[in-house]
């Protein structure tokens, strides 16, 4: 621990608040609250830890903190600095999915969607659904009892649902406020639980109509009926008061926490939800933060109604959500919170083994590295390979790994510009320039490594660019494949030395992965390129053809290959004159 941090350890005060942690670079890796900050804080530096916690702290190397007047203050204030700075050690919510929604709009003649939007459009909204194909199969039965319209806009002529019975046709003619209200109340009952009465209804018009030997009608209803029965009845019923509820468990050990939420709607289970990640500080004030960011990062609908286990700040969590919040002492909601514990507990030993062998090959997989090149833990790699056919249409790529695993949002592809013909060291050495005077630029983070995909003409290429024009000292390593284009040595250091590495490591099969991505990207961005250089080059020799129709051209057949697979009336209806169309034609089958 340096001096800095022990200093500002000493003067920490005695409230709650937000603590945000940094490492060597200034980046925020980790960001928590504490009803008391000294004592949270001072517990990272203190006492013994797991091995995911020593691997935190042994990146701290300062800290800021935010002191809030209350402990809800300092939970909201958290998840906002969460979702400002994604930490990489915080909780990070990547299901972004939002669920469907069945829609009745507010228009005159109404219609009934499917939706993944809620808006304040005067509509009314039932769900969520557990997935696209509820939805729409709950809305085919809705559409087969109740012909509200269909189209969008509508038509000046009636359409099939017309003919299929499934629409009234308010297109061609008139249909009344109240048949469209007494349909809208119908679905609006049907879909708040009442499907029951109406099947119970339709039961009784199928057997009067029976009676009066119309048996075509009957055999109708006698259809919806079994609609209703193989769409809604399928589930068994968990609770009887048809309550919207989110019901919350959680287990956690070794540092991991796992929570399970079940989805139960109109008092049916429609799914469940599992998260795992790593936790850092109390498990009950993780679980709030996860509860948070559940219902605001993720979108998720917030029911009526939350059940949570003992042992969470209720009063917190309700300030928090804004909504009815119970922790059941007995009966069924008891039981149905009991058993979101129980499959956490279930799948957080079953995830266990998983986990370790994950970490295996990327974190630890990456602190060997470091340990073998005697270099800081490079917990951020970033890759570059070039690529081009005798000098033809050059490229770079760069992949970046972050705690060993490829982080596809930062890789980025370059257009060699200064230089002329096949110069492979030249092509390193703008990429490279190109790469860290933007990333000095823009204050971005700086890599803890840099791997070269070559041997040691193009590892001194890059380090010239880094050290002696942008003054960087950034490791930076070399990685040279054999006769079968394998990974074979890692170099680093000037005159470049042979790092050792056991070819049956992790260590070793991470540089192998790393290697093979950026080649991959690389090979891909210059084979798109190469693509569209071929495509260009055949179009520009066709009177009639301007950088429009290319455009065009390009949209309706995508490559060279296919258009000369393609037929002259196909060029014809991609909008090319005939003359024009029948250049092309003669050019492509002479190729």
């Amino acid at each position: 621990m340096n001096n800095q941090l022990k200093e500002k350890l000493a003067i920490l005060p005695d409230q709650p608040g937000c603590y945000l942690m940094k490492d060597r670079q200034g980046t925020i890796i980790y960001i928590g609250k504490a009803k008391v900050l000294k004592n949270r804080v001072r517990s990272y530096f203190t006492g013994s830890h797991d091995g995911k916690t020593l691997r935190l702290v042994s990146e701290i190397i300062d800290f800021e903190y935010i002191v809030t007047s209350s402990d809800i203050e300092a939970l909201v204030l958290e998840i906002n600095l969460i979702k400002k700075h994604n930490p990489k050690y915080n909780i990070n919510l990547k299901d972004d999915k939002t669920y469907p929604f069945i829609k009745i709009t507010s228009e005159k003649h109404p219609r009934l969607i499917i939706t993944r939007q809620v808006k304040k459009d005067k509509g009314r909204y039932f769900g969520p659904f557990p997935n696209v194909f509820s939805a729409n199969e709950t809305k085919k039965l809705l559409d087969r009892i109740y012909p509200l319209r269909k189209c969008s806009t509508l038509p000046d002529r009636v359409c099939l649902y017309y003919h299929i019975g499934q629409c009234l046709a308010p297109c061609v003619q008139e249909v009344s406020d109240e048949q469209n209200k007494g349909m809208v109340d119908e679905i609006i009952r049907f879909l708040n639980g009442g499907y029951k009465d109406i099947k119970t209804e339709l039961s009784e018009k199928m057997y009067k109509a029976s009676e009066e030997m119309d048996f075509e009608k009957a055999k109708e209803y006698r259809d919806q009926i079994a609609h209703i029965e193989a769409t809604m009845e399928k589930q068994k019923m968990m609770m009887t008061d048809f309550v919207d509820r989110d019901v919350f468990g959680f287990s956690y050990n070794k540092g991991w926490m796992c929570v399970q939420v079940f989805f139960i709607r109109q008092g049916k289970l429609i799914e469940r939800d599992v998260s795992m990640f790593p936790i850092y500080a109390d498990p009950h004030e993780e679980f709030l933060t996860y509860l948070g960011q559940f219902y605001q990062e993720s979108h998720h609908f917030k029911p009526k109604e939350i059940l949570l286990p003992d042992g969470i700040d209720l009063e917190l969590a309700e300030q928090l959500l804004e909504v009815t919040i119970h922790q059941p002492k007995k009966g069924k909601k008891k039981d149905l919170v009991a058993l979101a514990s129980k499959n956490a507990y279930i799948a957080l030993n079953e995830k266990f083994s998983l986990i370790e062998r994950d970490e295996e090959r990327t974190i630890k997989a990456v602190e060997n590295l470091g340990n073998q090149m005697n270099i800081h833990t490079p917990y951020r790699i970033e890759a570059f390979d070039n690529s081009n056919i005798q000098g033809t249409n050059p490229v770079s790529a760069m992949v970046v790994f972050i705690d060993g695993k490829p982080d596809k949002k930062e890789y980025r592809k370059y257009k060699i510009k200064s230089v002329e013909g096949p110069d492979d060291y030249a092509s390193m050495r703008e990429v490279v320039r190109r790469r860290y005077t933007r990333i000095l630029k823009d204050h971005l983070p700086l890599p803890d490594l840099i791997i070269i995909d070559g041997g040691k003409g193009h590892l001194a290429a890059a380090q010239d660019v880094l050290e002696n024009e942008l003054g960087l000292t950034i490791p930076i390593a070399g990685l040279v494949k054999d006769e079968k284009h394998r990974t074979s040595e890692l170099l680093i250091g000037s005159p470049p030395k042979i790092i050792e590495l056991e070819r049956n490591s992790q260590e070793f099969y991470l540089l192998q992965r790393i290697q093979d991505e950026v080649h991959r990207f690389a090979i891909s961005f210059h084979r798109q390129l190469r693509s569209k250089s071929v495509f260009q080059s055949i179009l520009d020799d066709i009177p009639g053809i301007g950088e429009k129709r290319k455009k065009q051209l390009l949209k309706a057949f995508g490559s060279v290959k296919k258009m000369k697979d393609a037929s002259l009336d196909e060029f014809i209806e991609a909008g090319l004159p005939k003359t024009t169309a029948e250049l092309l034609y003669s050019k492509l089958l002479e190729e």
